[in-house]
């Protein structure tokens, strides 16, 4: 039973990859014309003590690497992004972001975008007396409408909102509104310096609601690719159950 279990999660992990490349394939088909040289493509691979999701009041109480590709054609990305426990080589998430920057001048941008996503879950089950391992596939479609004021060169901040539906989880309907600023150079002499990005958000899921406040801060060195960065995460008020504080140092190296 667990090897045929184990056969079926192998296969849906197969199949959410495959559409992972695809959909890569497709975005980059979509931007071949004579300006497709000017397509950019980046991304990190980072490896965090606890993995935060990206709603930063859930974690997944293992250590966790984190793959990110942007694949960015003008206003147009593709932002893949998939995550896996280190402690088990399981599958975490996969989500893959197709974004566009609506409105985009020198002081005021917004972006809207969407993803389907899906949620891995390692449990056991009992199967005819017996406790087997299994992992179930949990599947969202989400959107995000993001708002963005440039106060100066290195200072601004936003609105973010995002709404997520659950097909095949417990989680039918989410709501997340914040309000964030961002630093992106606070300088540490000439050589390093510090990114800080503290939010205040609304979370409700279902008929449970909360308020929290978070906040990620990056060290880096100019010019050096990889930075360590913390993310803390207090609970202010709420009744969906999740930690009264999270935390969580990751080391990213970026490409």
């Amino acid at each position: 039973m667990k090897l045929i279990q184990y056969r079926e999660t192998q296969k849906q992990l197969k199949r959410h990859i495959v559409l992972f490349v695809l959909m890569g394939l497709s975005f980059n088909a979509l931007s071949q014309n004579p300006d497709s040289t000017k397509a950019k493509v980046s991304g990190a691979v980072s490896i965090t003590n606890n993995g935060v999701s990206l709603v930063p009041a859930f974690s997944l109480g293992n250590p966790a690497a984190i793959f990110d590709v942007a694949i960015r054609k003008k206003r147009f990305s593709f932002e893949p992004q998939m995550a896996f426990s280190v402690k088990d080589a399981t599958p975490w998430y996969l989500v893959f972001w197709l974004r566009y920057k609506a409105i985009e001048t020198s002081k005021f941008n917004m972006r809207v975008g969407f993803h389907p996503g899906f949620l891995f879950d390692a449990g056991n089950q009992l199967v005819n007396g017996v406790d087997e391992e299994h992992i179930t596939t949990s599947r969202f479609f989400v959107g995000e409408l993001a708002p963005n004021y440039v106060i100066s060169k290195d200072v601004s901040v936003g609105v973010y909102y995002q709404h997520s539906r659950g097909f095949t989880s417990l989680l039918r309907k989410s709501h997340f509104l914040g309000i964030n600023a961002g630093f992106s150079d606070i300088r540490l002499g000439t050589k390093f310096y510090m990114k800080a990005a503290p939010q205040v958000y609304y979370l409700k899921n279902d008929d449970k609601e909360g308020f929290y406040v978070t906040s990620t801060i990056a060290l880096a060195r100019r010019g050096f690719p990889v930075s360590v960065s913390t993310l803390l995460n207090r609970k202010l008020r709420s009744d969906i159950p999740s930690d009264d504080f999270l935390w969580n140092v990751m080391l990213t190296y970026s490409f």
